[in-house]
């Protein structure tokens, strides 16, 4: 078990220090800011959806490695998904960063932040992309905040 979780937190460095999908993406056709003020967290999250399916999705921010690999993993995960399996992705990781349990049947690369419901503090890191992701889907033009 400590070699899993030993390899689950290298994996949540190397999403840190390598974020796939971090740049502005030009064909952006919706986006939106986030904030998480506990620990300075700051993103950007980009998507182009035509037709209810996330054609692209990319970020860009300064965070933890917490905040940075869960929005790094988020956009390899969410590109070519409907919106409706989006929202599903969202509700399982937010069950899961909240009670460590998930309903994943194809997303294990999320399972490396399956940990992260035994620090409460870090279950906002681990959620801003994602809550920002949703309020992009939903062309909302507010800034997420982890304090509201």
């Amino acid at each position: 078990m400590e070699q899993l979780q030993e390899l689950y937190q290298q994996l949540i460095l190397d999403h840190n220090r390598y974020p796939k999908n971090y740049y502005k993406l030009q064909s952006a056709n919706r986006e939106c800011e986030g904030f998480n003020p506990l620990c300075g967290d700051r993103i950007i999250v980009y998507l182009n959806v035509k037709n209810n399916i996330v054609k692209d999705i990319s970020f860009q921010g300064s965070g933890c490695a917490i905040s940075k690999a869960s929005a790094s993993i988020m956009t390899t995960l969410l590109k070519g998904k409907t919106i409706i399996e989006t929202k599903s992705y969202f509700d399982n990781f937010r069950t899961m960063t909240t009670t460590g349990k998930h309903d994943f049947t194809n997303a294990d690369k999320l399972k490396v932040l399956a940990g992260v419901y035994k620090f409460p503090s870090r279950v906002k890191c681990a959620m801003l992309a994602w809550h920002t992701m949703i309020n992009s889907i939903e062309k909302s033009t507010v800034v997420v905040s982890t304090e509201k």
